[in-house]
């Protein structure tokens, strides 16, 4: 009986450790699940483009997965979309149009929470720095769906010269649906999806794909030496175990 309890005790032990090491490496390495880390256009209201204008009010947060920043909306919108300069990549005949056509916000907010693609996106189509409180900015885009009062911009124009801002990817919007008053008159089917993706779903730059590598590189080489080291504790415990087994078959008292 004696013998049974010394040789269950360091075993109970060393099974406690490796299970609590495990968990502890489990929850530091894994990383957030890139559906958690972003939002996609799926959680927008795609069938409504918004135009907003007015100042940046926070200095927000700059990075990836997103960018996000507030702006103070103008007390006062136009109809619709003034006449600014589409960004290339939406400037083809079925795009600038509705760009162009977005009716001016009028949701219950005064102030609104932006969502823009990460830097590495943004400033290569058109914004290469952070903006800053009190700057102009005017966009086009989408309410999100459970969120009234965050905003997501398809494209965006800041500064006093209007500097334009593609959000999407290629030349295509989202979704391409009909333009005010088309959808009553039946001209045009119902939002027709188009091959838009996501700027999170394309390759970033060589660095940063670089640097994406060496990420999971340092991983990789972080869990094989986790797992090293739960082998030799294992092995550890028993020889433990079996050491501790012995002398208490030779002790007198066992």
């Amino acid at each position: 009986m004696s013998v049974s309890t010394h040789t269950d005790r360091p075993l109970r032990r060393g099974l406690l450790a490796a299970a609590a090491l495990l968990a502890a490496a489990t929850i530091a390495l894994v990383p957030a699940s890139p559906a958690a880390a972003h939002h996609g256009w799926d959680g927008f209201e795609t069938n409504d483009l918004v135009y907003i204008a007015g100042t940046v009010s926070s200095e927000g947060s700059w990075g990836d997965p997103h960018s996000l920043f507030d702006v103070a909306l103008d007390a006062q919108l136009p109809a619709n979309t003034p006449d600014l300069p589409i960004p290339e990549d939406l400037s083809g005949p079925e795009d600038s149009p509705r760009v162009e056509a977005a009716l001016a916000y009028d949701g219950p907010h005064d102030e609104l929470e932006v969502i823009i693609a990460p830097p590495w996106w943004s400033s290569s189509n058109g914004l290469g720095r952070s903006l800053e409180v009190g700057e102009r900015f005017q966009g086009v885009g989408y309410i999100n769906s459970t969120d009234d009062g965050l905003f997501r911009p398809v494209a965006f124009w800041y500064g006093d010269d209007n500097a334009p801002v593609n959000q999407v990817i290629g030349n295509t919007l989202p979704v391409r649906a009909p333009l005010p008053g088309e959808a009553q008159a039946g001209d045009e089917p119902a939002a027709a999806p188009s091959a838009a993706e996501e700027p999170l779903e394309m390759d970033p730059p060589a660095e940063d794909a670089g640097m994406v590598n060496d990420s999971g590189s340092e991983t990789s080489v972080v869990w094989a030496v986790f797992g090293a080291a739960v082998v030799a504790a294992v092995v550890g415990g028993v020889f433990y175990v079996r050491r501790r087994t012995r002398q208490d078959e030779r002790s007198p008292n066992a």
